[in-house]
């Protein structure tokens, strides 16, 4: 599994928590910045960068997970990128559901509203839940799809 990984100021320090426990982990981590903290950086270009590299890997399961303050605006910004489903957790049972149902490819971690212990346990389960590959499940992405293009 390969995990691109990118935040803005306000998921900063918490990107690097997040970096090394994936490495820990054994997972193949590629940092798509910020790579120096920057207090007037913007969260639109990350979230570009992360969801256009989970696309374009080579990787089996390729996913991106994204941090900023509340989580919202990355995950509005990367929802935009056609065949990115980003999901916004907040909880172990939400980042679970979102891998089993929905088949999230990018986490998006609210750094304001959750401290790192809670967070990288929200990331290990969303990165252990498989998807479930239920018909109705399977259904609904290709309605967005076809919907959403």
């Amino acid at each position: 599994m390969q995990i691109f990984l990118g935040a803005d100021h306000a998921g900063f320090q918490l990107k690097a928590a997040v970096m090394a426990h994936l490495s820990k982990r054994g997972i193949t981590v590629e940092d798509e910045g910020d790579h120096e903290l920057d207090p007037g950086d913007d969260y639109p270009r990350f979230a570009f960068q992360v969801a256009t590299k989970v696309l374009g890997s080579e990787d089996k399961d390729p996913r991106g997970i994204l941090i900023c303050g509340s989580g919202q605006g990355m995950c509005i910004a990367a929802n935009r990128v056609r065949g990115i489903r980003a999901a916004l957790c907040w909880s172990e049972d939400i980042a679970h559901e979102t891998r089993a149902d929905n088949d999230s490819n990018v986490l998006c971690i609210p750094a304001r509203v959750l401290d790192e212990q809670q967070a990288l346990a929200i990331i290990d389960v969303w990165l252990d839940t498989p998807f479930s590959g239920a018909p109705r499940h399977q259904r609904r992405i290709r309605e967005i799809e076809e919907l959403y293009g």
